[in-house]
C-alpha cells in the first residue's frame, strides 16, 4: 500500500464472508465506484484465494489488503497471498512487530486512550478506532485533543449521513462494510444497488475519486 495514495482517497471497504464466485463482479463494481481500497477479512471462506483472485482482477485500479488478522499464521497467509496491507480488530503484538519489520502497512484496532496510543507507540499505520458506531464522531473529536499526531481509521457505523462528521472529528481515513455490503444484496446480486451506495458514501466524504 502506498500510503500517500490512500490518503488521497482515505476510504476503506470491508468483505466479509464474501463468496468465491461474486470476488470478480464485487471487484469490478468497486472499481466503477471509484473505491480505490479494500480488505478482504481472513475470516472469509478460503480468505487467501480470495485475496489473490482479487488482486489479480483488480491490477493497479484497486489495493487489495487483509483484514481480520489475529496471529501469525493469518498474517503469513494473507501476505503470502499478495495482501498489501494488514488490519486487525485489537491489537495483536506479533502480528504488529511482524508488520513494521517487514515495512507493511498495519491498522491494529484499538478503542480507548491507553488502547490507541499504545498501538501507535508501538509503530501503527493507523489506529483503526473499533467499535467507531458506540461512541461516533465527538469521541475522536476528544481523542485527537492529546494525541494530535496520531492518524486514527474510524471502523463501524460510517454510513452518507455522518462520513464527513468522522472526517471533521479527526479521522485521517474510514472504514465501512455490512451497511454496504449487505448479505441480501450480495445473494441478490444487486451489484448496480451496491455501486450507487458506494458512489454516495464517497461523495458525503467530500473527497474525491481522482
Amino acid at each position: 500500500m502506498d500510503l500517500k495514495h490512500f490518503i488521497r482517497l482515505p476510504i476503506m471497504g470491508i468483505l466479509r464472508g464474501v463468496e468465491r464466485d461474486l470476488t470478480r463482479p464485487l471487484v469490478e463494481t468497486l472499481v466503477s465506484s471509484g473505491l480505490k481500497t479494500i480488505e478482504i477479512t481472513m475470516n472469509t471462506p478460503d480468505a487467501a484465494r480470495v485475496i489473490r483472485e482479487a488482486r489479480k482482477i483488480a491490477g493497479q485500479r484497486l489495493t487489495v489488503g487483509a483484514g481480520t488478522v489475529l496471529g501469525l499464521s493469518d498474517l503469513n497467509k494473507a501476505l503470502d497471498s499478495g495482501a498489501s496491507f494488514i488490519v486487525l480488530p485489537v491489537f495483536v503484538e506479533d502480528v504488529v512487530k511482524q508488520c513494521v519489520r517487514k515495512k507493511i502497512p498495519v491498522f491494529p484496532g484499538a478503542l480507548t486512550p491507553q488502547e490507541i496510543y499504545h498501538a501507535w507507540q508501538e509503530g501503527a499505520t493507523m489506529v483503526k478506532v473499533f467499535p467507531s458506531r458506540v461512541f461516533g464522531p465527538d469521541y475522536l473529536g476528544e481523542i485527537k485533543g492529546p494525541f494530535q499526531d496520531v492518524r486514527l481509521l474510524a471502523c463501524g457505523g460510517v454510513n452518507s449521513s455522518n462520513i464527513k462528521s468522522f472526517f471533521s472529528s479527526g479521522a485521517s481515513a474510514v472504514a465501512f462494510g455490512s451497511g454496504i455490503f449487505k448479505s441480501e444484496w450480495l445473494k441478490r446480486r444487486e451489484f448496480q444497488r451496491i455501486k450507487e451506495c458506494v458512489k454516495e458514501l464517497i461523495s458525503a466524504s467530500g473527497y474525491k475519486t481522482k
